[in-house]
């Protein structure tokens, strides 16, 4: 069986791996959100950022891109995502059924533990001001943002937040 694997956030402009295949695919009942304080990869435990994370959401949808491994890579990439997304415990792999034009598939994807303390839901302004003053091991928060938003532009996939947020960690960036 193929390993599938969803892309949501990074993974669409950060892969880590030669897909196969690639698919654009929606996810039923989860919404993509900055649910997820950064404080390895996009912030410190002293100063977090904030990263995306799946959550579940009845009735919400989002859209992304199914990654298909190539079947000799599969335990190789496998192996690299674990120690990419799983540095804490607040993600949990997950299989999900996503819908594609070339019919349904079964994919992983990494979702939040809402009751990990790595877990927030925070307003839309707190979060463009954590994004825009938090650095990490693997670069700037506000990097991070503006390469998610642009590649969902890029793909036609819309995301009023996200577009929200790019524009103001932008503005917040400039006064500075």
């Amino acid at each position: 069986m193929s390993l599938w694997v969803f892309g949501y956030g990074s993974l669409l402009w950060k892969t880590g791996f030669t897909p196969a295949e690639t698919r654009r695919a929606v996810l039923h009942d989860y919404s993509r959100s900055f649910c997820m304080l950064s404080i390895h990869h996009r912030g410190t435990p002293e100063e977090p950022g904030l990263v995306l994370a799946l959550e579940e959401a009845p009735g919400e949808t989002c859209t992304g891109i199914a990654f298909r491994a190539e079947d000799a890579e599969s335990d190789a990439v496998l192996e690299m995502l674990r120690a990419r997304e799983l540095i804490s415990s607040a993600y949990v792999e997950h299989e999900v059924h996503l819908q594609t034009e070339a019919g349904p598939l079964t994919s992983l994807a990494y979702v939040i533990d809402p009751d990990h303390a790595q877990y927030v839901h925070l307003d839309l302004e707190t979060q463009a001001g954590m994004i825009a003053r938090s650095t990490g091991g693997m670069g700037p928060n506000p990097e991070y943002l503006f390469n998610t938003a642009r590649h969902l532009d890029e793909m036609g996939i819309r995301d009023d937040d996200m577009r929200w947020l790019a524009d103001r960690v932008q503005a917040l960036i400039e006064t500075v």
